[in-house]
C-alpha cells in the first residue's frame, strides 16, 4: 500500500476517537449507522487513492450495508435489531475479504472459515509491520525519511500510558503514603476520572489499530485468486457410494413413512384433530420444534454426504441425485405440515414474537429445500453456501420489512375483531407492554379507530396508558446520538392520545402498577410472556 502511513494513522485514529464521541454513555440510535459509515468511506478514500478499485460484485454489498445499516435506528424490536447489527457488520467484512476478487458469492462454507482467519490476522499483525515496509521501501527508493517524527514519541506514550497506570495502582495499593501522593498529584492535574480517561484512550488505539488492519488486509489479500474446492477438492469424496445410498434410502423410506401418515392431517386440517382427541394446542405445539429440527439435519446430512461421497460413474451420479431430491421434497411436504400447525396456533391463540419469527423461517428454509433441488439438479453444489447466505439474507430483510411488533398488534387486533362475533373478548394486550416502541403506532391506531369494540378498546388503552407511565418515570435525555426513528414516531404517537389516556388511572402504590379503565375494568400493567 503506497499511502502515507502518517495519514492512515491520523485517520484511523480519528475513526477510534469517533466511536468513543458517538458510543460513550449514549443509547444505540443512529451513532452506530454513522460510525460504520464513516469505516466505510475512510476504507473506499485509502484503497481508490492508491489505485485500488473495487471489484464490480464487491459493489453489491453496498446497499446491503446500507439497508441494515439504517434499520438499526429504524426499527427497535430485539430480534430485527441484533440481526441488523450483525449483518451490517457481516457486509463489511464480506467488503474487507473481497474487495479486489468479488468472489464472495462462491464462497464455501470452507472459504468463510478461512478469510474470517486471515482477516483476523491481519487485524493483529499487519498494522505492527506496515511503517517499517514504507520506511523500507522509502530507502530502497532513495527516498531520505524525515529527521523529525513525532510519531514514534506518541506511540511510546500511548503504549506507556497503560503500563505506568497499572504499576502506579499495585504501588499505591502497597503503600499508604504513595497511595495518597499519587492522589494528591492526581487532583493537582485535575483529573478526577484517570483510569475512565485511560480505558477510553486504550479502547480508541484498540479500534483505529484493528481498523488499519483491516484496510491492509483489503489492499493486499483480497485478490480471491483461489477458493477452497477449486481444481482438487478441499476434502476429497471418501465414503463409498454404496454407504451412502444406504444411508439416504433408508432415511428416505423412513420420511415417507411419516408424510403418508400425516397425510390426513395435512389435508384434514381441525376435523380429524378433534376426531384424535387433540386441542390445538397439543396439536399444534406437539412435535413442531423437532420437525424444524428433524429438517435443519436432515438437510445438513444430504449437503455433507454431496461433499464426501464417490460417485464414479453417470448412474451412480443420477441415483444419488435422485435420492438427495426426494429426500428434499419430502422435507419440504414436513415443512409444511410445521407450518400449517404453527398457522393453527397463531389462529386459535393469536401472534407472539417468536411465532412470527418461527413463520418468517420457515417461508425461508422452505425456499431454501427448493434451491437446494435446483442446485442439485442442475450439478452447482458449490452454490449451496450461497443459497444459504440468500436464505439467511432474505430472513434477516423480512423481519424490518414487515415490522415485527407493528405486525403482532395488528394480527392480534384484528383477530380480536373477528372474535366479537362469538361476543368474546380475550385480547392480551398485557403482551404488547413487552413490546418495542414498533409496537406503540399501530396500537394508537387500533385505540382510534371507531368500529373497534369498546372492550378491545379499553385494554388496548389501558396498555397505552401503562406504557405512558413507564416512560414518563424515565428521566433520560437523549443526545442526537441516540435519535431513533422508533423512538421518535412512538412519542408522536402517544402525544395524539395524551388528553383520551387522562381518563386512565394508574395506581403506582403497588408492584406490579394497576390501571382502571373510564369503565372500572383493572388491568396490570405487568406484560404476559408466551410463546
Amino acid at each position: 500500500m503506497k499511502t502515507n502511513p502518517t495519514k492512515l494513522w491520523i485517520i484511523v485514529f480519528a475513526l477510534g476517537w469517533l466511536f468513543d464521541f458517538l458510543f460513550w454513555n449514549q443509547a444505540p440510535g443512529i451513532n452506530f449507522a454513522i460510525f460504520t459509515s464513516m469505516c466505510l468511506t475512510a476504507a473506499f478514500y485509502f484503497l481508490l487513492s492508491d489505485g485500488l478499485r473495487p471489484n464490480r460484485t464487491s459493489l453489491i454489498l453496498l446497499p446491503l450495508f446500507g439497508f441494515f445499516a439504517a434499520v438499526t435506528f429504524i426499527r427497535a424490536e430485539s430480534m430485527t435489531s441484533f440481526l441488523a447489527y450483525v449483518f451490517t457488520l457481516l457486509m463489511m467484512i464480506l467488503l474487507a475479504v473481497s474487495y479486489l476478487g468479488g468472489r464472495w458469492y462462491l464462497y464455501t462454507m470452507i472459504d468463510y472459515i478461512g478469510k474470517f482467519m486471515q482477516l483476523a490476522g491481519s487485524v493483529l499483525v499487519r498494522p505492527i509491520g506496515f511503517t517499517n515496509d514504507i520506511r523500507k521501501t522509502q530507502l530502497e527508493a532513495g527516498i531520505q525519511p524525515a529527521k523529525r517524527n513525532i510519531w514514534p514519541v506518541v506511540r511510546g506514550i500511548i503504549i506507556a500510558l497503560p503500563i505506568i497506570a497499572i504499576f502506579a495502582s499495585l504501588l499505591a495499593s502497597a503503600d499508604a503514603i504513595f497511595s495518597q501522593r499519587l492522589t494528591d498529584l492526581i487532583k493537582w492535574f485535575n483529573i478526577e476520572n484517570l483510569p475512565e480517561l485511560i480505558f477510553r484512550l486504550v479502547y480508541i488505539v484498540v479500534i483505529g489499530y484493528g481498523l488499519a488492519g483491516i484496510i491492509l488486509h483489503a489492499s493486499t489479500e483480497s485478490k480471491d485468486e483461489k477458493l477452497a474446492g477449486e481444481g482438487k477438492p478441499f476434502i476429497p469424496p471418501f465414503l463409498g457410494y454404496v454407504e451412502a445410498t444406504i444411508v439416504l434410502g433408508s432415511v428416505v423410506a423412513l420420511f415417507l413413512t411419516f408424510v403418508v401418515i400425516q397425510f390426513q392431517y395435512f389435508f384434514g386440517g381441525t376435523t380429524n384433530i378433534h376426531i384424535d382427541g387433540f386441542t390445538y394446542a397439543e396439536y399444534a405445539r406437539r412435535g413442531f420444534g423437532e420437525l424444524v429440527t428433524v429438517a435443519f439435519f436432515a438437510l445438513l446430512l444430504f449437503l455433507t454426504f454431496s461433499a464426501i461421497t464417490k460417485r464414479d460413474s453417470e448412474i451412480q451420479r443420477k441415483i444419488f441425485s435422485g435420492l438427495g431430491v426426494t429426500l428434499v421434497a419430502l422435507l419440504l411436504v414436513m415443512l409444511l405440515s410445521a407450518y400449517q400447525r404453527l398457522s393453527l396456533y397463531e389462529a386459535a391463540y393469536g401472534f407472539s414474537r417468536l411465532r412470527t419469527y418461527t413463520h418468517v423461517f420457515l417461508i425461508w428454509i422452505g425456499l431454501l429445500l427448493i434451491a437446494t433441488i435446483v442446485l442439485e439438479i442442475l450439478r452447482k453444489e458449490n452454490l449451496f453456501t450461497f443459497a444459504m447466505l440468500i436464505a439467511s439474507l432474505g430472513f434477516a430483510t423480512s423481519l424490518p420489512i414487515l415490522n415485527v411488533d407493528a405486525f403482532i398488534v395488528n394480527q392480534n387486533v384484528q383477530r380480536e375483531i373477528r372474535a366479537q362475533k362469538n361476543n368474546t373478548v380475550d385480547l392480551d394486550a398485557q403482551y404488547f407492554l413487552d413490546l418495542s416502541d414498533d409496537a406503540i403506532p399501530p396500537m394508537v391506531k387500533a385505540y382510534q379507530t371507531p368500529s373497534l369494540p369498546v372492550p378491545v378498546r379499553e385494554k388496548i388503552g389501558a396498555s397505552l396508558a401503562c406504557i405512558q407511565y413507564t416512560r414518563g418515570l424515565d428521566d433520560r435525555e437523549y443526545s442526537w446520538q441516540s435519535f431513533h426513528f422508533a423512538r421518535l414516531n412512538a412519542d408522536k404517537a402517544l402525544a395524539l392520545v395524551k388528553k383520551d389516556l387522562k381518563s386512565y388511572v394508574v395506581d403506582d402504590s403497588e408492584y406490579p402498577n394497576i390501571v382502571t379503565t373510564p369503565a372500572g375494568e383493572e388491568f396490570s400493567c405487568s406484560p404476559n410472556y408466551f410463546d
